[in-house]
């Protein structure tokens, strides 16, 4: 049994502190393996825990003048706008990770597949990876490749990074169903690719995807929300995830 747990749109730092919480808590076994559900609002670009500060001082606006986050999680920043985030965190020992922590990846971007298919979006994995890593590659996750990730029509609508603790693993991608921003052009689906009402379709693979999880990893959710403890530790992290001290590290 997982824990399944739905939000809606936050802000960048509000959103990195549940992350962190829901990863300590679970590696802890104070709070359950969990899958977590939420958007974005504002519009934010969220960096890698590797990547330089001033290059996103170096983008141009109309994304240069976007708030700005770091994650915890390793590869390049993204523009998260039309788009649904998830987050998994297992504690270690967890039998969906026997296969190794990448085996989690191929699970996920699975139930990704599968999802879009029910939106009629026929979605594929790459199958291979270019030389980007941690701290190298395009400024942009969606303008690399690996192989896991989730190409729609040729280009990336999904991909994914993970942080692994001594106690737990957290993993979590974004999937991207439209482009308001023409710097995210060669980030995210082409006017070629992109789903009619994007909105709509965020709200369709919203529904869909915990099924597809469900059967991509063989568990079952309960519907629930954050404990006490969890949310108290959110709202502390929260400080240090809109501070320069972290967004600005280097």
């Amino acid at each position: 049994m997982m824990r399944l747990v739905h939000e809606g749109a936050l802000d960048g730092p509000t959103n990195m502190a549940r992350d962190e919480a829901m990863l300590i808590e679970v590696g802890n076994k104070s709070a359950p393996p969990t899958l977590r559900l939420y958007q974005w609002s504002p519009p934010t670009i969220s960096l890698g825990y590797f990547q330089n500060y001033a290059d996103y001082e170096a983008l141009p606006a109309p994304a240069g003048e976007l708030p700005v986050v770091r994650r915890l999680t390793g590869g390049g920043a993204i523009l998260h706008d039309l788009e649904l985030t998830y987050s998994i965190a297992l504690p270690l020992g967890h039998e969906l990770l026997r296969g190794g922590a990448n085996h989690l990846y191929e699970l996920a971007h699975d139930a990704v597949i599968a999802s879009l298919g029910e939106l009629q979006l026929t979605a594929t994995r790459c199958g291979q990876s270019d030389d980007s890593g941690a701290a190298r590659g395009p400024f942009f996750c969606f303008e690399r490749r690996h192989c896991y990730d989730v190409l729609l029509g040729g280009d990336k609508i999904a991909g994914s990074a993970q942080r692994r603790t001594r106690q737990a693993v957290l993993q979590h991608g974004s999937i991207v169903l439209g482009n308001r921003f023409a710097q995210q052009m060669t980030a995210s689906a082409s006017e070629s690719t992109e789903p009619d009402d994007p909105v709509k379709k965020i709200s369709e693979i919203r529904n869909a995807f915990p099924e597809q999880v469900s059967k991509a990893l063989g568990v079952e959710f309960e519907l629930t929300g954050w404990s006490e403890e969890e949310q108290r530790l959110a709202s502390n992290l929260r400080e240090k995830y809109s501070g320069e001290n972290w967004t600005r590290r280097t």
